[in-house]
């Protein structure tokens, strides 16, 4: 290091420009008068004075009179020890610099947008652990498989979990193994397309970003319900429907489970047209006061906008408008609709068809 660098690198340890020249002098001459060191140096003698107590505070250098003010430099052991903590200190500023980089913490925010994927599929895996009624996820098989933990918790704690497995860029899906969904997921289908990764999860947290081969690479993070909404509407219509199911923990009889009005409608609207009775448990929210709710009675009535004469099949998008159940709890009534109702008396979370005779 030549002596420019040093008292640059004097300068960038906190000494100004005027007490890194002064203090480098200094050090060659040993000992000198301050007029001496003014000379030798590019301070300005009006300023040396100035510098050298600056200095001797900072406990480079010492004082002295002899017929003048003269200095010396100090055993520049305290000085090295300084400069040591400096560098530690920076270098682990650096390091964290990096960390906090490549793992930004994620604030409760209604959306963020953040830039490396990891963020985003830490903060869904976060979402899954705690989840408590549903988790719609899009990923590749190895992200399953790194999931799955998570998932595991979800499923156990009472979450329906719906899976939509795509390959990675180029690659193709083969061998399912239906044994590593169970007791992990509800349900599993199979999309063939490279697909991005989203997570949904109980209705109020969304995690979404590009597959790998897009052209930009960021993420998006949804703590909100209205906003989760529109994720939930591309996972069901281009991630769900029209792809084939591998693997289901349903069985055909009752108790039948489903988190969407709209997949409850599919089903039953055949069974209700020919006559079925079909009872059923309705858990959700009152639409008026958002207070938890639980409904037991016989379905009376099915309504939906999107069609005018009922069909035999119904599409998810065909139940895209208002969709709404009549419930006869025996000494009440009540109108049920689905995620974001405000026409009905109740918004359904949950519909378990009890029975169906």
């Amino acid at each position: 290091m030549d002596t420019a660098e040093l008292r640059t690198a004097l300068r960038n340890a906190g000494l100004s420009q005027y007490q890194a020249e002064a203090y480098v002098a200094l050090l060659q001459l040993g000992a000198a008068s301050a007029t001496e060191l003014a000379d030798a140096c590019a301070v300005p003698t009006a300023r040396i004075y100035d510098v050298l107590r600056d200095l001797e505070s900072k406990g480079y250098i010492e004082t002295y009179e002899q017929d003048s003010l003269h200095a010396r430099a100090c055993d520049p052991k305290s000085v090295m020890e300084d400069l040591q903590s400096r560098a530690v200190q920076l270098d682990e500023a650096a390091t964290e610099i990096e960390t906090r980089w490549q793992q930004p913490a994620v604030d409760r925010h209604m959306l963020s947008i953040v830039k490396r994927f990891e963020t985003v599929f830490n903060r869904a895996e976060e979402l899954i652990r705690d989840a408590t009624s549903e988790v719609q996820l899009s990923v590749t098989p190895e992200q399953f498989a790194a999931l799955r933990p998570a998932l595991t918790e979800a499923y156990e704690n009472g979450a329906l979990v719906k899976v939509s497995l795509h390959p990675e860029q180029g690659d193709n899906l083969n061998d399912i193994d239906e044994s590593a969904f169970r007791g992990v997921t509800s349900e599993v289908r199979v999309r063939t397309l490279p697909t991005p990764f989203v997570a949904i999860v109980d209705r109020t947290g969304a995690c979404f970003a590009p597959h790998t081969g897009s052209v930009n690479q960021y993420g998006v993070l949804v703590d909100d319900y209205t906003l989760t909404y529109v994720f939930y509407w591309y996972f069901q219509t281009a991630l769900w429907e029209v792809w084939d199911v591998v693997y289901t923990a349903q069985t055909p009889d009752p108790p039948i489970v489903y988190s969407d009005i709209r997949h409850f409608v599919q089903d039953a609207e055949p069974l209700f047209q020919n006559g079925k009775r079909i009872v059923t448990h309705i858990n959700g929210y009152e639409t008026d006061n958002r207070e938890p709710i639980d409904v037991v009675g016989e379905l009376t009535d099915i309504y939906y906008t999107a069609v005018s004469e009922p069909k035999e099949t119904l599409s998810f998008s065909e139940l895209a408008g208002q969709v709404c159940l009549t419930i006869d709890a025996g000494d009440e009534t009540y109108t049920v609709g689905g995620w974001g109702a405000v026409l009905e008396e109740v918004e359904a979370n949950r519909i378990t068809v009890e029975s169906i005779s």
